[in-house]
């Protein structure tokens, strides 16, 4: 159940579209930026087809 979440990159600023699968219940995972390759550390709250929060941080 893949649903899409804008972020914000924590060392460019740019926003970028990232797609989280929400069948995994709450988890971490690390993106890296499409803009400027550094890594981001993403924290997501999520239940199955719903994204509650995605907490963002430098990774």
């Amino acid at each position: 159940m893949l649903q899409p979440a804008d972020v914000q990159c924590p060392y460019c600023g740019e926003n970028f579209p990232v797609w989280i699968d929400t069948s995994q219940g709450d988890h971490e995972l690390v993106e890296d930026c499409t803009v400027c390759c550094r890594p981001i550390a993403l924290d997501v709250r999520c239940e199955p087809g719903e994204i509650i929060d995605v907490a963002i941080s430098r990774g």
